[in-house]
């Protein structure tokens, strides 16, 4: 499969795009031999891969690290790379943090939460200077503690209302694609419908133009239940387990 870059991507409106989230060496190596469009070092390795409560404690030297790794084993996908929580506060900070993430990690692009004036300030600076970014509204988790716990966002008018201008301004600002996060299935296919750019789903419905999911998730590679929106495909946790035990125990006799 062939690389993808902004064009092609721009080009994927309405055709289903796939993106998977990936933080280590080894699955980066399988992704890459799949038909998947995108790959996603989001900052969730926060949860998955370091056992924090949330994205907040993830730090952008973290961030690199994980990045590095999947771009090792992933060559031949396009690589987004979340800017972790702390590292865009301001548009110095924020230029400073992509700009080193970018380089250090060869992704193609970073992906930032939110659409507040600085921010939009921000992905038009960024973009100027040939960093690509991917915006992201909806339930923007580095925000949590703010928007008051997990929910799915978009379902009054005002809300939704909010929702639609900042996908406006994201797009305005130079985003090349937009996560609809946990937003409302009505409110994501209108902003989907209105957008000429890719709008990118995580438990908001089934009309957006591609989905992003937590391969742990979808995998069911730990201990937890996955968020109500991803039904897993397989549990590897209790395979893995069950193969375990069976090795623990015939070691024994």
């Amino acid at each position: 499969m062939k690389k993808l870059n902004l064009r092609t991507i721009r080009q994927m409106k309405q055709k289903k795009i796939q993106v998977l989230t990936c933080y280590d060496y080894q699955t980066a190596c399988l992704l890459d031999q799949l038909d998947l469009d995108m790959i996603l070092v989001g900052d969730s390795l926060g949860n998955v891969m370091l056992g924090y409560e949330t994205t907040v404690e993830v730090s952008l030297d973290e961030m690199t690290v994980f990045a590095k790794a999947v771009r090792r084993g992933a060559p031949n996908k396009f690589l987004i790379v979340d800017l972790p929580f702390g590292t865009y506060s301001t548009i110095n900070q924020g230029i400073h943090s992509a700009t080193k993430i970018f380089q250090a990690t060869q992704a193609e692009a970073v992906k930032l939460e939110g659409a507040f004036p600085y921010q939009l300030k921000l992905i038009e600076r960024l973009t100027q200077t040939g960093i690509p970014v991917m915006g992201h509204i909806g339930l923007t988790p580095q925000s949590v503690h703010q928007l008051g716990g997990y929910y799915t966002h978009g379902k009054d008018q005002t809300d939704a209302e909010r929702l639609i201008q900042e996908a406006k301004s994201l797009e305005a600002a130079g985003a090349f694609a937009i996560v609809l996060e946990m937003v409302d299935e009505k409110v994501a296919t209108e902003i989907t419908k209105m957008l000429k750019i890719p709008t990118i789903g995580i438990g908001a419905g089934q009309e957006t133009d591609g989905q992003v999911l937590v391969i742990n998730d979808l995998l069911k590679m730990g201990p937890k239940t996955p968020p109500k929106f991803c039904t897993p495909i397989v549990d590897l946790y209790q395979i893995k387990k069950n193969y375990l035990e069976k090795y623990l125990k015939d070691q024994r006799i």
